[in-house]
C-alpha cells in the first residue's frame, strides 16, 4: 500500500511530478475577477488562439514531401491525396486565417481528416519502402534511398506533431478556451511556471519539438505523456521511426560497402 513520505524521506520522480500537478491551482471560471485570472498560468486560462501559420507551414511541407516521393511509393493516383489535403487545408485556413479561435464540430472533423490523410499516405509509403528493403527490390543507390527514407521520416515527425497538437486537451480551440484542466502532455513550463514567460502556453512548435525528440530518442525526453492515448501514440511513432531509420541506414551502408 502506498503512503505519503515522511519528512526527509526521498521521493521518486513520479511522486514529485504528481505532487506538482495536484498543487496546481484550479482553472479559471467565468465569475473570477481579473486579478484572480492573472494568478493562473496562461495555459490554464482563456487566451487568444495561437497563430495559424506554423501548423499551415508544416502541412504544406508534408504535402511537398509526398509529391517528391517516387511514384512506386505513393497511393495511386498519386495526385489524389495531396489534392484533397490541400483543399482541406484551404478550408481550415479560410475558417481561421490568422489565429485559431473559432471552432465547430465540422471544423474539428476537417482537421482530423486532413491529418488522417497525411498519415495514410505516409504510412503507405513507409510500408512499401520497408517491404522493398526486406525483399531487396528497393534501394539500389544509397543517395536516393537516404533521401526517400529521410522524406518519410520527416513527414512522420510532422504527422505525429499534428496528432499531438490536435488531441492534447481537445485541440487548439479548446486549449484557448480553457475547456479542460487535465493535461495529456506535461511540458516543463507547466511544472515550473515561475521559470516560464508570463504568457506561455503550448503551441504547434512545442508539439513539433516533442515529435522530433520522440522520433530521434525513441522515448520521451522533457515532455511527459500522462494519458494512455498519449503514451500509445508516442509508442507507435517510436516504432515507425526506429524501423524506418534502422532499415534505411542498414541498406545504405550495405550499398556503400
Amino acid at each position: 500500500m502506498s503512503h505519503d513520505p515522511e519528512p526527509g524521506e526521498p521521493r521518486d520522480a513520479d511522486s514529485e511530478r504528481l505532487a506538482r500537478i495536484e498543487a496546481m491551482p484550479a482553472p479559471a471560471v467565468s465569475g473570477m475577477g481579473q486579478a484572480g485570472r492573472r494568478l493562473l498560468p496562461a495555459w490554464r486560462r482563456v487566451t487568444r488562439g495561437e497563430p495559424r501559420w506554423p501548423s499551415t507551414l508544416a502541412v504544406l511541407v508534408a504535402v511537398a514531401l509526398q509529391w517528391l516521393l517516387p511514384e512506386r511509393l505513393a497511393i495511386h493516383p498519386e495526385w489524389l491525396l495531396p489534392t484533397l489535403e490541400t483543399a482541406l487545408l484551404i478550408a481550415l485556413v479560410a475558417a481561421n486565417p490568422f489565429r485559431i479561435e473559432r471552432g465547430s464540430r465540422l471544423y474539428r472533423w476537417a482537421g482530423l481528416v486532413l491529418i488522417a490523410l497525411i498519415s495514410a499516405a505516409n504510412g503507405w509509403s513507409a510500408v512499401h519502402l520497408v517491404i522493398g528493403l526486406v525483399r531487396g527490390s528497393e534501394g539500389s543507390d544509397a543517395g536516393p534511398l537516404l533521401m526517400t527514407g529521410g522524406s518519410i521520416w520527416a513527414t512522420n515527425v510532422i504527422v505525429f506533431a499534428l496528432w499531438y497538437w490536435e488531441w492534447d486537451r481537445g485541440g487548439p480551440v479548446a486549449r484557448a478556451r480553457a475547456v479542460r484542466a487535465q493535461v495529456d502532455f506535461l511540458f516543463p513550463q507547466m511544472q515550473a511556471p515561475e521559470l516560464a514567460p508570463e504568457h506561455w502556453e503550448p503551441q504547434f512548435p512545442d508539439y513539433l519539438y516533442l515529435s522530433f525528440t520522440n522520433a530521434t530518442a525513441f522515448s520521451p525526453t522533457d515532455v511527459m505523456p500522462l494519458t494512455r492515448w498519449a503514451k500509445m501514440l508516442m509508442l507507435v511513432q517510436s516504432m515507425v521511426s526506429l524501423l524506418t531509420v534502422v532499415l534505411v541506414v542498414a541498406r545504405a551502408v550495405n550499398i556503400l560497402k
